[in-house]
């Protein structure tokens, strides 16, 4: 990676993802996960303070050692422990059916191939989990949508990989997963970058 996405791009979704308007969205999200919770994505550990209290340790995956850094105080402070256990969602270093839940937040518009990472996700959740998800992508408002598919290959290259167009819904259910509630809405901000997917999904039968 080079100086800008190594350097520049952690530190500025730091700043950006860390404010009390997210922090609510966050633990919403989060709500009802419990156990053992595979957090890829995991950033700066902007979810940390907002987990469940039944949840007992945080597994992370993130490529960013600049935001690793950036996590540690929030890291000491948890109530439960933080491994680090990979570098990339398309290949996680773990067992199958080995986890009790997944949470993800603004993390697959930046996986190079989503299907493949939700693929693993479902590979490692025990058959009674979920997958908690709250992300941003492709607007139901078809001008909106095209000015994503527009703005895309701007915002890969200045957002480290960030696809503004995807379609959150259909990636999860087109890789392992049965969604089993999801809510859309649009939060203040620029239009390409503020429509919403939030929700829960189970491994496929």
């Amino acid at each position: 990676m080079g100086f800008w996405e190594n350097q520049v791009v952690p530190r500025a979704i730091n700043v950006l993802l860390g404010s009390s308007g997210f922090g609510e969205m966050r633990a919403r999200s989060a709500a009802g996960l419990s156990g053992e919770v595979l957090e890829v994505g995991f950033g700066s550990g902007l979810n940390l303070p907002h987990y469940p209290p039944e949840v007992t340790k945080v597994l992370a995956v993130d490529p960013s050692g600049v935001a690793r850094g950036l996590a540690a105080d929030r890291v000491a402070a948890a109530p439960f422990p933080v491994e680090f256990v990979g570098l990339d969602g398309e290949h996680l270093p773990l067992p199958d059916d080995s986890v009790d839940g997944i949470f993800i937040t603004w993390t697959l518009c930046t996986i190079p191939d989503p299907v493949l990472a939700l693929s693993e996700m479902a590979r490692v959740l025990r058959p009674d989990g979920a997958m908690h998800f709250l992300e941003h992508g492709r607007s139901p408002d078809p001008a909106v949508a095209r000015r994503q598919e527009r703005l895309t290959p701007i915002q890969r290259r200045v957002a480290g990989g960030c696809h503004l167009d995807r379609h959150i819904d259909r990636l999860i259910s087109a890789s392992g997963f049965r969604i089993e509630s999801l809510a859309t809405f649009s939060i203040v901000g620029p239009k390409t970058m503020s429509y919403m997917y939030a929700g829960q999904a189970v491994p496929s039968a």
